[in-house]
């Protein structure tokens, strides 16, 4: 029993050997052909433009061509499906967001891959507050104000959005359910028709992306009332943040984050972490980041990025059930 026990044992030992020897000898030869960056959304938003620098410089870093591969569709879910089903070799690089790897689980009933089995996380790359903006010719000019508001006229107010279970959706959800208030959602099929009815007056709020409100602002067409994020923007260092303001809870961001199939062999993961740590706080990408009113996510990898990427998708699915909104 005891010789039984030791060939086992010895079995077992050179079989992980063997697994490990032909996992370094997989990253030693990688990458040897173009990897093919999976963006799950349309060409053209900001999404694509900060992907398409993100893959240059990559790939800058690794020696070889990394490819734009749009699939756009079902909030993101389409892509990401399409990129479980490919080889776990690392040439197949996903972008993931909050909406694909966290709300979309509660806002789509047929979501066929899983975030957490299905996906190793190589490292976050930005993170985008959102900024409420109000029209100017509202009675409220501030956010006390506004919640007051909201408080003495349920329902009342009506908030715009880029379309039901997009980030401008979930964030104004999430900032209502915070301050106790109840506003009226009015989704849109894009930002750009939901920014024209509130400068019109035909909407009373809004959340969008800093890169989208902010000329706006500038030109005195709407009003920045505060940011969501942690801190406070570059671009916009006067406007405080919803925990500033006192509303904590409020905080969140639109991210977006690289994932791999969870076969993936651990040291391509580390290698391709390794170079989009460094691609993320380039000059040039910084540069374009500061302009999109987004921070890299510096340090957001492995296991922190994995326990970041759970969290969000409790916190998502509790605001999309609060919501009530679902998605075909």
């Amino acid at each position: 029993m005891k010789t039984f026990l030791k060939a086992l044992v010895a079995a077992s030992s050179a079989l992980l050997l063997a697994t490990a020897v032909h996992a370094a000898g997989e990253a030693d030869g990688w990458p040897s052909k173009p990897l093919t960056f999976v963006v799950p959304f349309p060409p053209g938003g900001i999404t694509d433009n900060t992907s398409r620098l993100l893959a240059l410089k990559l790939g800058e870093k690794l020696g070889q061509q990394v490819v734009v591969d749009n699939r756009p569709g079902a909030g993101g879910s389409i892509g990401v499906e399409y990129a479980v089903r490919q080889p776990a070799d690392g040439y197949t690089l996903i972008y993931g967001t909050q909406g694909t790897h966290a709300a979309n689980l509660a806002l789509y009933k047929n979501v066929r891959y899983d975030p957490v089995k299905d996906f190793t996380p190589v490292h976050g790359m930005s993170e985008s507050p959102l900024i409420l903006v109000i029209n100017p010719n509202k009675p409220f000019k501030t956010v006390p104000e506004l919640v007051a508001y909201a408080k003495q006229n349920p329902g009342k107010l009506n908030f715009g959005s880029a379309g039901a279970g997009t980030a401008t959706h979930l964030t104004a959800e999430l900032f209502q359910t915070t301050a106790g208030i109840k506003m009226t959602h009015v989704p849109y099929k894009g930002s750009s028709p939901a920014l024209t009815d509130l400068i019109a007056g035909n909407l009373d709020l809004a959340f969008d992306y800093a890169a989208v409100v902010l000329p706006f602002v500038q030109s005195g067409k709407l009003k920045a009332l505060a940011v969501t994020g942690k801190s406070r923007l570059g671009s916009a260092p006067d406007l405080p943040t919803v925990a500033e303001l006192g509303y904590p809870g409020a905080e969140s961001s639109a991210w977006g984050a690289m994932f791999v199939s969870s076969k993936t062999p651990a040291p391509i993961v580390k290698r391709l972490a390794d170079a989009m740590a460094e691609v993320i706080v380039n000059p040039e990408v910084l540069a374009a980041t500061e302009k999109f009113g987004s921070v890299p996510m510096r340090g957001m990898r492995g296991e922190k990025l994995d326990a970041f990427v759970k969290s969000e998708m409790t916190r998502w699915r509790e605001v999309v059930q609060n919501s009530g909104a679902r998605l075909e």
